[in-house]
């Protein structure tokens, strides 16, 4: 049966992508040197906020997902980032692939909440593997399931995270509105001639006692 193991050598932004994506080079070791003939891989990407510190300034922006830091032995629990597909042409031994991993700004999801909170340090991940092996040896083919237990830490710097957001959203984020709520702060911009959506947010939380 085939031995593999996972190490994560880096983690950059994905130049010239459509859309926002992460590049992680990964290295996987085929332990017995077996010849690998593919290697047809799903990968979990999860984040497990257990394993850092966090400043009183993130620990502050942490609460809309965590709750209070009083109760976060309770609620400082790993949950998805991403799931993801790859295959990794033949080897023996040691090989390097890039896994591509699309991402979204979006602050209503979880893991954007996590790492827009973020100020520095890294993202504590751990990738999941599973899939199967396809090997070649006497007379023909073999093929066999990964192991359900093999997987990587990975320590993510958090600016190659805010790296690639600048790139594809440079200084901003993005809300998720009711169209409601848009025509309502339309016609407040309307009312007091205000320019801009940044304006009219500052001048909104200026008259509610909370200057920006």
């Amino acid at each position: 049966m085939a031995e593999l193991t996972f190490d994560c050598i880096d983690v950059q932004p994905l130049k010239y992508a459509a859309s926002p994506t992460l590049a992680f080079t990964l290295r996987v070791t085929e332990l017995t040197a077996q010849p690998v003939y593919a290697l047809v891989l799903r990968v979990q990407l999860r984040i497990e906020p257990q394993r850092r510190r966090y400043s009183d300034g993130e620990s502050e922006l942490l609460t809309d997902l965590f709750g209070d830091p009083s109760r976060w032995g309770e609620t400082l629990k790993p949950f998805q980032f991403a799931a993801v597909s790859a295959v990794v042409p033949g080897f023996t031994g040691t090989t390097e692939f890039v896994l591509e991993v699309p991402c979204s700004y979006d602050l209503e999801v979880a893991a954007g909440k996590y790492f827009h909170a973020l100020a520095d340090g890294v993202v504590p991940l751990a990738l999941l593997f599973s899939g199967t092996v396809f090997g070649k040896g006497g007379p023909g083919f073999w093929v066999e399931p990964v192991p359900w237990h093999v997987e990587a830490e990975v320590r993510m710097p958090i600016t190659a995270w805010d790296g690639l957001m600048d790139r594809y959203f440079p200084h901003v984020a993005w809300l998720k509105l009711h169209r409601d709520t848009i025509d309502e702060l339309l016609k407040y911009k309307a009312r007091h001639a205000i320019p801009t959506w940044d304006a009219a947010m500052e001048k909104l939380l200026g008259s509610a006692g909370d200057p920006p």
